[in-house]
């Protein structure tokens, strides 16, 4: 099975005014976080879609070994990205795994979970299901690309996932969805959570 990976880091980070990818967390950046997990996950091919301070991710973040996509229309939401994402999926991907680059708490097990239970049935889409509910990372099989291509915003994402015409497996992950920031009150919220987790290990 042949999975690849989309971080989708576009985002313009016009409610914090500063550039969310480049905040501190755990040492490094929220980007950076969610990297190294997606590299963890080893897929076979590992996109990252790029359009906010795009330089500034360029210099300050290790892109080496990811295929950067620009998306010059980032500030249309989410699925812009992902159409510039699938034009440059390899021809033999089976489908992709979606994550955010503002939410580092998704860890490789959710990841890894995620893609083995897919896998076995091929279903065209598959959803993380947390404690509190449905959350990233997504599965969207390769059957699927066409329809993704014409989606708008990220709520044309769920509403695919929930629109029933097409099979959705749930596969189950630990703990509450990881929270992924938009503005401040989202950082803060994030390193409160991370600090509690670092507390209770």
């Amino acid at each position: 099975m042949f999975v690849t990976g989309l971080v989708l880091a576009a985002g313009g980070s016009r409610r914090l005014g500063v550039p969310k990818q480049l905040l501190p967390y755990q040492g490094g950046t929220i980007l950076g976080a969610t990297l190294a997990t997606a590299r963890n996950c080893r897929f076979d091919q590992l996109i990252v879609t790029l359009g906010g301070a795009s330089a500034q991710v360029h210099e300050r973040i290790d892109l080496d070994g990811l295929r950067v996509v620009e998306n010059p229309e980032f500030g249309t939401g989410c699925s812009s990205s992902i159409v510039s994402a699938l034009e440059v999926v390899d021809p033999r991907s089976d489908g992709i795994v979606l994550m955010l680059g503002d939410q580092p708490g998704v860890t490789s097990a959710t990841v890894w979970s995620l893609v083995a239970e897919v896998a076995g049935p091929a279903a065209p889409i598959g959803v993380s299901r947390y404690d509190d509910g449905r959350g990233h990372p997504f599965w969207f099989g390769h059957e699927l690309f066409g329809e993704l291509r014409g989606l708008h915003g990220d709520k044309g994402v769920w509403k695919l996932i929930e629109s029933g015409r097409h099979p959705v497996m749930d596969v189950d992950a630990a703990g509450n969805v990881p929270l992924d920031v938009d503005d401040w009150d989202d950082y803060q919220a994030l390193l409160a959570r991370h600090d509690a987790e670092e507390a209770d290990r």
